[in-house]
């Protein structure tokens, strides 16, 4: 059933920042019965900019004026999380879908108070965890759901990166580490990603606890995140991240034991994984990415709105990272 009274998604789009240029509008002019109709900025500058590179033909420099738009029939959220809840609110009021950037807001309970109003207007939101759609991991999932690694026991997220030397005279202008836009720093960013990952792999997360701290002392968001999780499904999880490592210690790996194998790979690198079975010994899976990362996502949500298919990155299944990272975090030391 189609939840839009038309036969083509036309996006409208609040934020056309650096996400927009490559790894999601561009795609939204790609995907059958889909195209954008209108683009916002703050600066006049940027937005007209924006708008004659990639061909759109109107933009604005006011969100309300682009949600009340009456050619624009769905909105994409894609501004810091600080605006997430309250541009999610006037484009549900105005009966408009949302699709918003993650991570879905700065907290869980932005995450509820933004289901709550789209479910009472009755629009359908849904989050930008596009590696939900990505070949590789849809592989891994198959993996794991066909019983090629046995029953699964533990999952282990290992992140590390250095510290950004020009980030230290940019924190004013980098929203990613400030936490009154972001909800924190580069741990909200990114391990929403894996988190958002595991639950696509296991199913909801319902116990969580960690620590964080700021021990560079950079910015104001915590640098480092330890933490563990339970599955619903049973399996047990821990996190390692740290955005102040060595260049030599960088590391982006997430390793899944079952009882017959195992699975490593990276959430931020190429489109690769290393499987390794008691039967078969070590394999290498690789499949080819797509150029505009979000399109296999974004085609699903145009589908969902025409009523050909379903989405799996939902409000409902976003806030539950939120929820995570933030049960994650709640301890400072």
């Amino acid at each position: 059933m189609s939840k839009i009274q038309h036969t083509e998604v036309r996006w409208g789009i609040l934020g056309v920042g650096n996400v927009c240029e490559v790894k999601s509008a561009p795609a939204m002019n790609l995907i059958t019965n889909s195209k954008i109709v209108a683009v916002m900025r703050r600066s006049e500058e940027k937005v007209k900019d924006y708008a004659k590179r990639h061909g759109v033909p109107k933009w604005y420099t006011s969100a309300t004026d682009l949600i009340n738009d009456p050619e624009v029939n769905a909105i994409y959220i894609a501004t810091p999380p600080n605006a997430h809840l309250e541009l999610a609110s006037l484009a549900a009021a105005e009966g408009k879908p949302v699709y918003v950037e993650k991570p879905m807001a700065r907290t869980h309970q932005e995450c509820l108070d933004m289901i709550a109003v789209c479910e009472k207007a009755n629009v359908p939101l849904f989050v930008a965890y596009y590696r939900r759609e990505l070949p590789h991991f849809r592989k891994i999932k198959e993996l794991i759901t066909d019983g090629t690694l046995g029953e699964i026991r533990t999952v282990h997220i290992n992140l590390k990166q250095k510290l950004d030397a020009s980030l230290i005279t940019k924190v004013e202008t980098n929203w990613r580490v400030d936490p009154d836009l972001a909800g924190g720093g580069y741990f909200f960013d990114l391990a929403s990603h894996q988190l958002d990952l595991m639950d696509f792999f296991f199913g909801k997360i319902t116990h969580a606890s960690g620590f964080c701290s700021n021990q560079a002392g950079t910015y104001d968001a915590e640098d480092i995140v330890v933490g563990s999780f339970v599955f619903e499904s049973g399996v047990l999880g821990t996190g390692n991240w740290c955005f102040t490592t060595s260049e030599n210690a960088e590391i982006d790996q997430t390793i899944i034991y079952g009882s017959k194998g195992k699975v490593s790979f990276e959430t931020f690198g190429k489109g690769e994984f290393i499987l390794e079975t008691d039967e078969k010994g070590v394999e290498k899976f690789s499949f080819e990415l797509p150029k505009h990362i979000q399109q296999p996502l974004i085609k699903t949500i145009v589908g969902d709105l025409l009523g050909t298919n379903t989405c799996q990155s939902t409000g409902i299944s976003g806030a539950r990272a939120n929820w995570v990272m933030g049960q994650l975090v709640k301890v400072k030391v």
